[in-house]
Formats: structure tokens, C-alpha cells, sequence
């Protein structure tokens, strides 16, 4: 596949962005909170409250988007991830750095939708592989960023790092200045463009009653939610129940990322090819596996090949989970189809730790990691039974078997 110019900008921007936003928040945000006296509760509100943001005003910006185009939405998430930055200089209470958080928060709500779109309509063919190239940024952002943070936070203070990043940021202008914003491929309704309130609700409706968007969103999230319910207590467990070193930690979570990060374009090439559904199948298999073996780790190697497998599973899901989204949303509302897709991605990263959490206090973690092998499992078989027989209650005549002949179903 060839890969466009505009493709590679739009992610040199969106990995300098998302490391320096990252560089904020690992391990920078909580040890900044801290220090401002804040307790614990705070610290957790302090840290997920961007999250939070997203749940609820990425599909507004994403329609925005798809209303004023993508140029000035993507100006705009750069303007707030530069200039939020600069505000941290000025922060003296923890609850000033709450808001802070908040407005900061507004830059991936915003950014991440509106990017998205972009790329899903680059082209008609070729559109997991593209958005796995893409998403290569944001998880190399999350390979470098915490290594550069920490680093920084040994000879800098907190608010001098935050002007770091913001200077970091203004970087993305370039790349960003340099796209060519192209006019759109479908013609607007400018009857109903007029109409603020008549184009939202056709943009809601078109949206929310999309039952494959709903299938492909539930989806990414179950995937969030089993993999960053490792995130939140993969630590604790190695640590004082396994005996594995902080280093294995550690390693574990960069060696999952660059898995994750590699087969990316490799995951995005398979479901273009064989069908976004059985890509995402076996990624979920892949998962299955990962989690059911985790327990059973007793040396370093053994943990770092789970983190691989682990990685590459969700190196498979993501891609096509957003492809499958840009084939079944009309192309009038794709960006408020991505901003769906994200809140409900946010919803699994916040249900997932908060899930665990819940769990262990009545099971151990070895059986609330296979209890997330046994989800990632349920999905595979139910997805497989899905092959099997026609969903006449969600896709209407339309068999799922041999997607990538008949895909049907996503256009």
C-alpha cells in the first residue's frame, strides 16, 4: 500500500503531541499533585479527569469537525496542547491543577477524534493498515514518554517540565501547517449545514442507532478494559505476590507497547485482507492466551513473552476496530462516529481498573486474570457463533463469514 504524504504529518504531529502530553502525566502528574498536598483521592481524580473529559466531548468535537472541517479542529486541539502547558507555572492548590487537568483534558478530546476521521477518509482501500501506521504514534508516545519524564524530573522541577512540554508541542504546527485539508469527498446538506440544531440531531441519531458502531465500540472497550486492568495492578501483583524485581515491571510494560506498537501495521494489513472482524477475533484469541498464561509466570523471560503476546493481540483489535467504524458510519458523520468510538474506548480504560479493584477483594489476581482470559474467550466464541449464523437483529441478511469478500456489513 502506498502510503500518503499527509499520512506520515499527521502522525510526526500526533507522536509529538501525545509524548509530551504523556511526559505529563507518568509519573509527573501524581508526584506534581502530591507535592501540592494533595491525598490520595485527589491524586486519582487529578490523573483520570482527562479521561473523563473525553467520555463525554469527543463525539460533540469529532460532529464539530464533521460540520467545520477538520483544519480548524486539529488547529485547535494543537493551540490547547501548546498552550495548556505554559498555565501549570501558575498552579498553587491541588484543586487549581484539577481544573488545569480539565481544560488540558480538552486537547485529546478534541485531537483525537478529529485525527482519526482524517485519516479514515484518506481513501476507500487500505484503511486498517493505515490506521495502524498511525496508530504507531500514540504508542510509541507511551514507550517514550515516561522514560523522558522521569528523567526530566531529575534535574527539573514539575512546572519547568510542563513549559517543556508545551514548547515540545508547538513543534506539531509544523507538520500539521504543511497538510493539504482537501474538500470534502460527500456533498453537505447546506440546508440543514444551516440548521445548527436540525444537523445535530441527525448527526445523534445517525450515530446512536448505528447498531454496527455499537458492536465495533464494545468491542475496543472490552479490549481496554481487560488489558488496562493489567495496567492497574500488574505492579502490586509482580511485586509482593510473585516476586518479580520493579525492573521486570517495568520492562514488562515497555516490551507490551513495542509489541503493540510493531504489529500495529502488520494487524491493520491482516484485517484489511481477511476481514476486520476475524482480525479482531484473533487478536482477542491472542489476548485469551496471554492473560490465561500470566499466573503461570515464575522467571522474567516467561513475563516478557506474555507481554509480547499481549501486545501483538492488541496490535491486531485496534486497527481494524477503527476501520470497521469508518466503513459502517456515513462519511457525513465519520468524525462524531470516531468521537463515539473514543468515549466508549474511555469508558473501558476507567471501568477497567475500577473492575479489577472490585474484584480482588473477593478473588486473588490469579483468578481475576483468567476471569479476563475468560471475557477475551466469551468474545471469540460469541463473535465465531456470529460467523456462523446471520444476525437478522443487527445485520440484516448479511452473513460475517469471508468479511474480507463480502464485507457488506461495514459499508
Amino acid at each position: 500500500m502506498r502510503v500518503p504524504s499527509d499520512l506520515w504529518r499527521i502522525t510526526y504531529a500526533d507522536l509529538i503531541v501525545r509524548t509530551a502530553y504523556q511526559v505529563g502525566k507518568t509519573p509527573l502528574m501524581p508526584l506534581f499533585a502530591a507535592s501540592l498536598g494533595a491525598g490520595e483521592l485527589l491524586v486519582g481524580a487529578i490523573v483520570s479527569v482527562s479521561t473523563m473529559t473525553g467520555m463525554v466531548l469527543k463525539p460533540i468535537f469529532g460532529w464539530f469537525s464533521d460540520r467545520w472541517g477538520r483544519r480548524l479542529w486539529l488547529l485547535t486541539g494543537l493551540v490547547l496542547f501548546s498552550g495548556a502547558p505554559f498555565l501549570y507555572s501558575w498552579v498553587n492548590t491541588p484543586e487549581e491543577l484539577f481544573w488545569l487537568r480539565l481544560l488540558h483534558g480538552l486537547a485529546t478530546a478534541v485531537f483525537g477524534p478529529v485525527t482519526l476521521a482524517f485519516v479514515a477518509e484518506m481513501a476507500t482501500s487500505g484503511k486498517a493498515e493505515r490506521l495502524g501506521w498511525f496508530g504507531m504514534a500514540r504508542s510509541g508516545s507511551y514507550l517514550l514518554a515516561p522514560l523522558l519524564g522521569a528523567w526530566l524530573l531529575t534535574w527539573m522541577d514539575p512546572a519547568t517540565v510542563f513549559t517543556l512540554i508545551g514548547l515540545m508541542s508547538c513543534l506539531a504546527f509544523v507538520p500539521v501547517c504543511m497538510m493539504d485539508f482537501s474538500p470534502p469527498l460527500h456533498k453537505r446538506d447546506m440546508k440543514e449545514e444551516k440548521e445548527f440544531g436540525r444537523a445535530w440531531k441527525s448527526a445523534c441519531g445517525t450515530v446512536i442507532s448505528n447498531s454496527r458502531l455499537w458492536l465495533a465500540s464494545a468491542l475496543e472497550m472490552l479490549a481496554y478494559l481487560v488489558t488496562y486492568s493489567i495496567k492497574a495492578f500488574l505492579p502490586i501483583y509482580a511485586l509482593y505476590t510473585a516476586d518479580f524485581s520493579l525492573l521486570a515491571v517495568g520492562l514488562f510494560f515497555s516490551v507490551q507497547e513495542a509489541a503493540h506498537l510493531l504489529t500495529r501495521p502488520v494487524g491493520g494489513r491482516f484485517g484489511d485482507r481477511v476481514g476486520y472482524l476475524t482480525a479482531i477475533n484473533t487478536g482477542y484469541l491472542v489476548l485469551a492466551i496471554g492473560f490465561w498464561l500470566l499466573p503461570y509466570a515464575t522467571v522474567q523471560v516467561e513475563l516478557l513473552g506474555i507481554a509480547i503476546i499481549v501486545g501483538a493481540g492488541q496490535g491486531l483489535i485496534f486497527p481494524s476496530t477503527v476501520a470497521l467504524v469508518s466503513r459502517c458510519v456515513d462519511i457525513r458523520h465519520l468524525g462524531a462516529g470516531m468521537g463515539f468510538l473514543g468515549a466508549v474506548r474511555n469508558i473501558g480504560k476507567v471501568a477497567g481498573p475500577l473492575t479489577a479493584g472490585a474484584l480482588l477483594t473477593h478473588m486473588d489476581y490469579s483468578q481475576v486474570f483468567h476471569l479476563g482470559g475468560a471475557v477475551a474467550l466469551l468474545v471469540v466464541l460469541t463473535l465465531l457463533l456470529w460467523q456462523k449464523n446471520y444476525l437478522g437483529w443487527i445485520f440484516p441478511y448479511t452473513k460475517l463469514t469471508n468479511l474480507s469478500k463480502d464485507d457488506a456489513i461495514v459499508r
